[in-house]
């Protein structure tokens, strides 16, 4: 059993992307990086879905990730965000699926209720407890970095028990999870 392992979370957006990573060494998760895509001055949405999925694989490259934990996109009212926010997510899946990581996705109240205890924390709430538990000097200006983070933190947390988010393994397991999005 591997007692060492390295967990990539994001927080798939078409503006910001957000990514954290940790090293999980027997029990103990230690902090290796946050950071965020900014998006924002891209105007065609098809190059922002090329960035997210080249920034992936580079992170995939540099760090090795043995998991990946990725933020579902949430139920809102605009439908064109929703969409915009599953295609992000969709690219970011194909670059792990691609190199054959296993990809869990969290509900963004899984992710807060894992962090805080509290599913309908804000944004700054869950920034502030992920700086006090893996002891980060400060925090970033947009809290999209601290949100992929949460994502890989509440991957640690469940230690691979999924209660309602989705788990694959590759391209074979996606297809055999979800055969009604197969043509």
């Amino acid at each position: 059993m591997k007692t060492e392992k390295i967990i990539l979370g994001i927080d798939p957006g078409t503006t910001i992307m957000g990514f954290g990573l940790i090293k999980v060494v027997g029990k103990q998760m230690q902090f290796m990086q946050l950071n965020e895509l900014m998006l924002k001055k891209y105007d065609d949405h098809y190059v922002k879905l090329k960035l997210i999925f080249e920034r992936t694989i580079d992170l995939i490259e540099a760090y090795h990730p043995d998991e990946i934990a990725i933020e579902a996109p949430f139920f809102g009212k605009n439908v064109q965000s929703m969409l915009k926010l599953g295609r992000a997510q969709g690219v970011a899946m194909a670059a792990g699926l691609s190199r054959e990581i296993p990809i869990t996705e969290y509900s963004p109240k899984k992710i807060k209720m894992s962090i805080t205890g509290n599913g309908n924390a804000s944004k700054e709430q869950v920034a502030r407890m992920l700086q006090s538990t893996l002891k980060l000097k400060s925090l970033p200006k947009n809290l999209d970095s601290t949100d992929g983070l949460a994502a890989a933190v509440c991957h640690f947390y469940n230690d691979g028990r999924v209660e309602s988010g989705k788990s694959y393994s590759g391209w074979a397991s996606f297809v055999k999870k979800n055969p009604n999005k197969i043509k």
